[in-house]
């Protein structure tokens, strides 16, 4: 036997030797041989072959030796699994290596040392031949060891990594895929180890790994080794890069948000068993992101090559999962791993599946929701591995965190809770495989869930995942995609929380009609933009030490309001991107503004906020120039440095057209001038002034986009957040139509834009069927009822004699 059929170095080895060494290996020699010309850096280093481990196993006792003793084996019996394992790793890890396969070994390792120096240190990584495979994932099955210096540690290192192939978990995982105890093979990686424990390392997709939206690089990192990201150690740092604007040269991050960081993973010495520590994280670091923006935009860049490689060779579109370091000594950042990802890029994408709960329960606590279903069943604290096999079959895990040993119980669950961990750990990449829902990084409430309770878990509602008391009921709704036609009326979403733009842009949509600055400012900021402007103006120290804390590790408090804010708008506009996303400027009333951070140093208490100091008079007026100015600074950096085109601009609650006019100047004073690189204004026609003076309105806005709300408040003469006087409130009345009719002929008459972004449709047929009717263009519904009324449309404009547009045709109708 040569030494070739024992070592092959990455520069030898492609994605077509999965055989000879595993898709681990495969994978590192297809990227380092095809694209470190491409700038993407990997360690060098080499695998030991397949062949070399079935030597090993034939000197073991061989297959023959294996079947045995998985003769007649339940997966289901935790217990009995264990013991035959381990008896099948002792017959690996009792065998010592041959010494041809030593002595090759050893050269690779000079090889290394000769590249990297003698003081090397290495990571011994396991790569079997059915694992990052297209349509299956095996990772975190097998061993690997970092940190490896020495000789005899590397020998050592290599035998357990042969050994680890028959590991609970794997037996367990290969049972589950249709395969034997013994039909794999192991090969072993032997590469440079990046020394990520002086620096940060992380997981990295090319999708969103919950809604499987396409158009994103999505990274995690935080600080040391790997390990804490993957096993749900941390909540980590997470990034967003959106590929569109990012290959057209806007290079950007669309969105981050800052994991807890708590801990981190280094080295605590030489050899196979005593390599790493955990050790915590100084508060000042935990404090700021892992990544500088370039990292962030380096490794997206990186991303974007290995799923281009990839979909190439494949014929298909092949969304990658990633592993990536950045090494502290020499400030390089390296890919370790890539495998195609297998689980949301296999979802059905015609098919929307959504699950409901009927009610709603106490909240016992809440986390990071992973997936978006619903289960229910009684709770069962799992302290560590060794209480397994008291699981039973429903239950919902509740545990610190996962490991791979978990798994033949995880795939039991009826859900599953963890204290700690984020959307890229262990616990979050096992549940999205079996389709169980699961909630991670639960802090507060976690100590309620006690073994016997009953509670329901729901993924169902948005970013965060909850657990409720008790079992409430749920419905699940699957609809065909593929049959839906899309009506002649563009049928729009309205949407205010960037969290859930990813999965809301699955529903048949032509764009965003309302995207609500405000929500943004509350949930994702939460400080009244004056008290951002001029914290100098605080007087009250706690709100004071509150604004510090929120704006901590930014340049300014400014800063921080304009990336939280411009990321949130963002988010909505990749999300449907190109289509168009109107975006409506805050449209807090003053007591609203209040109840920011520092909001009651500048807001006037009025008797009547829904009249008062709103809308466009309130982003003229001095005692809010300020705060608008951060507005748009946002909206300007969107549109102009992040490149999402497709944004425009709507304004609220303008009573007169010299307000109109003013307010056009003043959006291009701060950088938003209507017309330049293709920005819309529109109008929210929402007072009845709206309506009587379209023709002058008309002039300064680009469309009209209707709010019901206000225009019935406003044209019936209710407060509609009086109760005593809601019966009076109805958006049917004749005189609200007449309004509505007055404003869409106006806007025809104008040759501009006619949409309508209130709840009347959604709640009334009868009122989308005048809508159609009248020949809008569009109307703007909330997501829950797009799809009904979509239906309902698409009937009227039958019965109308209007043609369907094709299904592949999207986009709102607005000016060219």
């Amino acid at each position: 036997m040569t030494q070739s059929d024992l070592i092959r170095f990455f520069a030898t080895i492609d994605v077509q030797d999965i055989a000879l060494v595993g898709g681990k290996n495969a994978s590192l020699g297809e990227l380092y041989r095809h694209l470190t010309s491409e700038g993407v850096r990997i360690p060098n280093g080499f695998a030991v072959t397949t062949e070399a481990y079935r030597r090993h196993l034939a000197a073991a006792g061989g297959v023959p030796a294996v079947r045995a003793l998985f003769e007649g084996l339940d997966p289901r019996d935790v217990g009995d699994l264990a013991r035959r394992a381990a008896a099948a790793r002792r017959l690996l890890t009792d065998t010592p290596l041959a010494p041809a396969l030593r002595a090759a070994i050893l050269e690779g390792y000079k090889v290394l040392r000769k590249e990297y120096g003698e003081d090397v240190s290495l990571a011994v990584r396991s790569s079997a031949t059915a694992e990052d495979l297209p349509t299956a994932s095996f990772a975190g099955q097998h061993d690997s060891y970092l940190a490896i210096r020495g000789e005899q540690a590397l020998l050592d290192a290599c035998r357990r990594c042969f050994a680890s192939l028959f590991n609970d978990r794997a037996v367990h995982y290969r049972l589950e895929q249709g395969l034997g105890p013994a039909d794999a093979a192991l090969s072993v990686g032997v590469m440079k180890m990046v020394r990520s424990d002086q620096a940060a390392s992380g997981v990295m997709f090319s999708l969103d790994t919950e809604s499987g939206f396409r158009d994103v690089v999505f990274i995690t990192g935080s600080y040391g080794l790997g390990e804490t990201v993957v096993q749900g150690a941390v909540v980590p740092d997470e990034f967003y890069v959106f590929k569109p604007t990012f290959e057209a040269g806007r290079r950007a991050v669309l969105r981050r948000s800052l994991g807890a960081k708590t801990v981190k993973m280094v080295y605590a010495g030489d050899g196979p068993q005593t390599t790493t520590r955990t050790v915590p994280v100084p508060d000042e670091d935990r404090a700021r992101f892992c990544l500088r923006d370039e990292d962030v935009l380096t490794l997206a860049d990186m991303a974007i090559k290995v799923e281009r490689h990839y979909s190439r060779r494949a014929g298909q579109p092949r969304p990658m999962d990633m592993e990536w370091a950045l090494d502290g000594e020499d400030g390089a950042l390296y890919l370790v791993q890539a495998r195609p990802e297998t689980v949301v890029s296999r979802v059905a994408g015609n098919v929307l599946e959504e699950y409901r709960l009927r009610g709603r329960g106490k909240v016992l606590a809440s986390g990071r929701a992973i997936g978006a279903r619903i289960g229910s069943g009684q709770v069962r604290v799992i302290a560590d591995t060794g209480h397994l096999a008291e699981f039973r079959d429903g239950e919902v895990l509740v545990a610190e965190d996962t490991t791979p040993d978990w798994e033949p119980v995880m795939a039991r669950a009826g859900a599953i809770v963890t204290r700690h961990g984020g959307r890229t750990c262990h616990a979050a990449i096992v549940a999205r495989e079996l389709g169980v829902p699961a909630v991670v990084g639960v802090d507060a409430g976690f100590e309620t869930l006690a073994t016997g309770n009953l509670v329901t878990v729901s993924c169902a509602e948005g970013e965060v995942g909850r657990i409720y008391e008790g079992a409430i009921p749920f419905d699940i709704v699957r609809t065909d995609l593929s049959t839906l036609a899309r009506p002649a009326t563009r049928i729009l979403i309205n949407i205010g929380n960037p969290a859930v733009a990813f999965d809301t842009s699955r529903i048949p949509n032509d764009g965003v009609g309302l995207a609500r600055m405000e929500f943004i400012i509350n949930e994702s900021i939460g400080i009244h933009p004056m008290a951002i402007a001029h914290p100098e103006r605080i007087d009250d120290p706690e709100v004071a030490r509150e604004l510090a804390r929120r704006t901590r590790g930014y340049e300014s408090p400014s800063h921080f309001f304009i990336e939280r804010l411009s990321e949130g708008i963002a988010t909505i506009a990749a999300a449907f991107y190109p289509k168009p996303v109107i975006v409506r400027l805050s449209d807090f009333k003053s007591n609203e503004y209040a109840a920011l951070i520092g909001g009651r140093t500048f807001e006037p208490a009025e008797a009547n906020p829904m009249l008062g100091f709103r809308g466009a008079a309130r982003y003229l007026h001095p005692a809010y120039a300020d705060g608008f100015a951060l507005e748009c600074a946002a909206v300007r950096r969107v549109c102009a440095d992040m490149g999402l085109s497709n944004v425009r601009i709507m304004v609220p609650f303008c009573r007169r057209v010299e307000e109109g006019r003013a307010i056009v100047a003043r959006l291009a004073e701060l950088g938003l001038r209507r017309g330049e690189h293709g920005l819309a204004l529109y109008l929210m026609c929402e007072i009845p002034n709206n309506v009587l003076s379209i023709d002058a309105f008309a002039r300064d806005f680009d469309g009209f986009s209707i709010g019901t709300n206000d225009l019935t408040q406003l044209t019936l003469g209710v407060d509609r957040d009086s109760a005593i006087v809601a019966s009076s409130y109805d958006e049917r009345d004749p005189g609200v139509k007449a309004m509505i009719r007055l404003a869409v002929e106006g806007c025809q008459r104008n040759r501009c834009y006619s949409g309508l972004c209130g709840q009347a449709p959604s709640d009334y047929p009868e009122i989308a069927e005048f809508l159609v009717e009248l020949g809008i263009d569009s109307m703007s519904l909330n997501p829950d009822a797009v799809l009904a009324v979509t239906r309902q449309v698409l009937e009227i404009e039958r019965r109308l004699g209007r043609a369907p547009r094709p299904a592949s045709e999207s986009g709102a109708h607005g000016p060219e």
